[in-house]
């Protein structure tokens, strides 16, 4: 059989912004529309973001994954546009979404995420809320929020005691199961700047390492980045990728995406990364191979 191909994308911060109102503009939003109109708005390209999503496209992946920040100041009229660009990306049996801290950006709007994207959230068993579990082909997706509205000029996530404790029984049940584990979480799971971490990750760390998965795909960074973690039997690896609509700025690369392809043999699971990442002239080319397992 052909291998499982599952395309991972994340933080697209889908451009233009929307002019917000003075209202809209009171407390932490201000800061960042500050920082969209001088700084953010020359980089987050929507004809980038248009150029990767063609190119998964043309990949025929059997499934998309996309970790969150959608949208950017989580503005009401942001959350329309973002909808209809990810139905653009692939029908909800085809993809899957979770949130950011862009998109619970502010307390007023953190509800809109999950009902703007219900479908590309739900579970199997038809829920929105968190973890949730999706089924595709050989591979249980596992989704986390870490998205929790925060103060001026912080980023943190926290996943919260409840969801952690939802997640241990879902391991634990997975198990028993021949099923290629994929952890999706927004924030990476270890962080060197404390405005920006998962508040709760030493507790997240010590769940993989008593019952494990196969891979962690995470955002955030907006960098390429490959970490692993102790797990029951073995390394656990936790790929994160630059931002989906990002030229290149600074120390932060183009947009890429990432494609993994998953299979079981006789010895075990199996699954290479191969990196697809923007240029230039805004083509994508594929820049680097890797067998993680």
């Amino acid at each position: 059989m052909a291998p499982f191909t599952l395309a991972h994308l994340s933080d697209p911060h889908l451009p233009p912004l929307p002019r917000p109102s003075l209202i809209e503009l009171a407390g932490k939003r201000a800061l960042g529309y500050v920082n969209w109109t001088r700084n953010r708005h020359k980089y987050q390209r929507r004809e980038v973001l248009d150029a990767l999503v063609a190119d998964i496209r043309a990949q025929t992946p059997d499934h998309i994954a996309v970790t969150g920040d959608l949208v950017n100041l989580a503005l009401d009229a942001e959350f329309a546009p973002a909808r209809a660009w990810l139905d653009g990306v692939g029908p909800p049996d085809r993809v899957t979404t979770i949130p950011g801290n862009h998109d619970a950006y502010v307390r007023a709007t953190r509800h809109r995420f999950g009902e703007t994207f219900a479908p590309y959230v739900a579970g199997d068993d038809g829920g929105t809320g968190f973890p949730a579990i999706r089924r595709r082909g050989p591979v249980a997706l596992i989704s986390l929020s870490s998205a929790v509205p925060t103060l001026p000029l912080m980023a943190t996530g926290t996943l919260g005691h409840d969801q952690l404790a939802a997640l241990e029984q879902i391991l634990i049940r997975l198990k028993e199961e021949d099923v290629f584990r994929v952890l999706l979480v927004h924030h990476p799971l270890k962080s060197g700047a404390r405005q920006k971490r998962l508040t709760d990750s030493a507790a997240l760390l010590a769940l993989l390492k008593r019952h494990g998965v196969e891979l962690v795909l995470h955002g955030h960074d907006h960098i390429h980045s490959t970490m692993w973690f102790e797990g029951p039997n073995g390394n656990i690896p936790a790929i994160g990728v630059p931002s989906a609509s990002a030229l290149a700025h600074g120390r932060h690369p183009a947009a890429a995406y990432n494609l993994f392809a998953i299979e079981k043999d006789n010895t075990g699971w199996r699954c290479e990364q191969i990196v697809r990442s923007l240029n230039n002239s805004l083509q994508i080319r594929e820049i680097k191979r890797a067998q993680l397992i």
